[in-house]
């Protein structure tokens, strides 16, 4: 995903002789591509002329060429710099995106910047490179009902995934703490579900609240902008709708949706609810009902529908839901759970979409065709490979990027195991032991970003930076086995990551406006 250091020993394949020259982007430059390519040469235009303030006019004879070439893989690209110019082909229009990303990252670090840099020389050394991903999947999931994050800010992160060529946006919108998409024929779900009265402070389950109210939602409207913007930087965004657990949201403005019919706030703890949804065929047909509309919003071949950490306590001594078990032939409240899972599969089948679940989702019958997200460390991965599923690793032991970063004592919110640059790049998505077969089953990867404890777009940055750049490599071309050289060249980005404005953890210590003369306390939410 980095590319090495212009002219190291490991360079890139086909790399020309460091002796020619390159190419100096100036007032002549312009942009080349056919009607097909338009939508990439626009957003290279836009992504080059802020620093720069060229224009980079589209013309034909443009010395930056875009062109698709068939003999490349779909998502490979190739990457020409010489005196004459730069020739950039993908096996696609994604292709060609990522070549211009690579292009990016052999200009000088404010490249990235968005206003006009002065007294900076736009040279490209001469090099060619040949690249293409290991990994069809590679995402990461953001967690917006936790902490909601403002419309402005999640099109922000979609360009950083962008920038790292990460391509899939697992987002988290509804859990116990809020529910943040815009659900027309049931209204109460954002009215009453996107508000809570306060957030409990802190990873200790008797810590008190803030005493601050917190929520926001996402209209349709939204919506549809923030899938367009992920397409045209060729990331698919994939919704999450939580259930048959993490419901207490949607039990506040729905409660007949619960086993016992109460009235709730939405959750104002962290951790799990014990109140699910009760077994009834409305209430499935009510979470059906919320899926067609998801669907008509997002066109990603996967949706997904939570299945994880499920209470059984509620199921277990209600009389209707134990004879609503053996009304339906089950054995079990986890056969309930599997046939609660099974029935929303009916109706994203119907419209040709593929159920995605987290990894509890195979604790009973499973779908042929769902993709099973593997959470709770590998073994997930490894046994719904075995059984014909195709995976998306993302181990809470190695990418879980809401993790603490040391042991100091001085940790921001020090939660669960540390997890260092380090320790991520060494993530493996394919599990030892499986047959060539199986391992193709392996899709690819993603880091998961959990926002109990983030509760602004400046705290994701400083638990998701620099460690998702790791992962991000992983997931495009492999660990190298040399976190040295992956360091030294990590150490040239954070340049690029200065120019882009991200707060990245430099290290161990306070959050970086903590530093700040003046400014402590933990930020508020925007």
């Amino acid at each position: 995903m980095l590319l090495p250091r212009p002219f190291a020993k490991t360079l890139l394949p086909h790399a020309l002789d460091e002796r020619v020259t390159g190419y100096l982007l100036d007032s002549s430059s312009g942009v080349a591509a056919p009607d097909e390519l338009s939508q990439v040469a626009t957003w290279l235009q836009s992504a080059l002329r802020p620093a720069t303030g060229l224009l980079l006019d589209r013309d034909a004879g443009g010395a930056i060429a875009l062109q698709v070439d068939d003999l490349l893989g779909d998502d490979a690209y190739r990457l020409q710099v010489s005196p004459e110019g730069v020739r950039i082909a993908g096996g696609s229009a994604a292709g060609v995106f990522y070549g211009c990303q690579s292009l990016l990252q052999l200009l000088p670090p404010a490249i990235f910047r968005r206003s006009r840099v002065t007294g900076v020389s736009w040279e490209l050394s001469a090099v060619e490179v040949e690249d293409a991903p290991r990994f069809g999947w590679r995402g990461a999931m953001l967690d917006v009902a936790r902490h909601f994050m403002p419309k402005h800010d999640l099109l922000r992160f979609i360009d950083l995934m962008a920038m790292h060529k990460l391509n899939i946006l697992h987002l988290h919108l509804t859990d116990d703490q809020g529910w943040r998409i815009e659900i027309k024929r049931y209204p109460w779900l954002t009215e009453v579900g996107a508000w809570r009265l306060e957030s409990q402070v802190g990873a200790d389950p008797n810590g008190p609240g803030d005493g601050r109210p917190h929520g926001g939602f996402y209209t349709q409207d939204d919506i549809r902008e923030i899938v367009a913007y992920a397409a045209e930087r060729f990331i698919t965004i994939i919704p999450e709708i939580e259930s048959p657990g993490h419901v207490q949201a949607a039990l506040a403005a729905y409660p007949e949706l619960g086993v016992t019919g109460a009235a709730l706030d939405v959750w104002t703890r962290w951790g799990v609810s014990e109140n699910v949804l009760n077994a009834e065929e409305s209430t499935v047909e009510f979470f059906a009902n919320v899926l067609d509309e998801v669907m008509d919003l997002f066109p990603s071949p996967f949706i997904g529908v939570g299945g994880d950490e499920c209470p059984k306590n509620q199921w277990r001594n209600d009389r209707r839901v134990q004879a609503r078990i053996t009304e339906l032939g089950l054995t079990d409240e986890t056969a309930l759970q599997a046939w609660f899972i099974a029935r929303l599969n009916e109706r994203l089948t119907a419209r040709g979409r593929r159920l995605f679940g987290w990894d509890e989702i195979l604790e009973g019958e499973l779908p042929a065709d769902a993709v099973v997200a593997s959470w709770r460390g590998m073994t997930g991965a490894a046994v719904a490979a075995r059984r014909g599923h195709n995976v998306v690793a993302c181990p809470d032991n190695t990418v879980y990027l809401d993790y603490r970063q040391s042991l100091a004592p001085d940790e921001p919110i020090p939660v669960a195991i540390p997890l260092t640059v380090e320790d991520v790049y060494q993530f493996q998505p394919i599990p030892d032991g499986l047959t060539d077969d199986e391992a193709e089953r392996i899709l690819g990867g993603q880091a998961n970003v959990w926002t109990e404890h983030m509760d602004s777009p400046r705290t994701i940055d400083y638990f998701v930076f620099p460690r998702i750049c790791a992962i991000a490599e992983v997931l495009w071309s492999g660990p190298s086995h040399n976190f040295a050289d992956f360091a030294e060249r990590l150490d040239e980005h954070l340049a690029r990551l200065d120019a882009v404005g991200v707060e990245y953890r430099r290290s161990t210590g306070p959050l970086p406006w903590q530093r700040r003369p003046g400014i402590t306390g933990r930020p508020h939410t925007r």
